[in-house]
């Protein structure tokens, strides 16, 4: 049985890339709030909580051909931009891929945006 629809497939690589992009601040999130200078992280906790909730909600807005998925979009490239800023600021390598992961996350964001 076939499950995804045409619209769906024209979403599928940003709905990936977003489901990606909330696993890895999750688990950034988990290593962040485990370390003992978590008072020097600053806003990135509820960045990184944000990112992550906004990627799972555009996915699965997307999932059902939501009507406003580009300006969704759009919000959502301007947060994974932002996490990916802040955690490219420290070098621990759960930080790193995190920023990677939001740039790439962005990055599909915008192709939808754009569109």
């Amino acid at each position: 049985m076939r499950v995804a629809t045409m619209t769906t497939n024209n979403y599928q690589r940003c709905i990936d890339e977003c489901n990606r992009c909330a696993k890895v601040c999750y688990e950034c999130f988990e290593a962040c709030v485990n370390e003992p200078d978590l008072n020097t992280k600053g806003n990135l906790v509820k960045t990184l909580m944000e990112c992550a909730k906004m990627c799972e909600m555009l996915a699965e807005l997307m999932s059902i051909n939501d009507q406003f998925a580009k300006e969704h979009c759009r919000f959502c490239a301007s947060i994974c931009d932002k996490c990916a800023q802040e955690c490219g600021i420290f070098k621990d390598d759960h930080y790193q891929k995190c920023a990677q992961e939001c740039s790439a996350c962005a990055k599909e964001c915008r192709k939808i945006s754009d569109m």
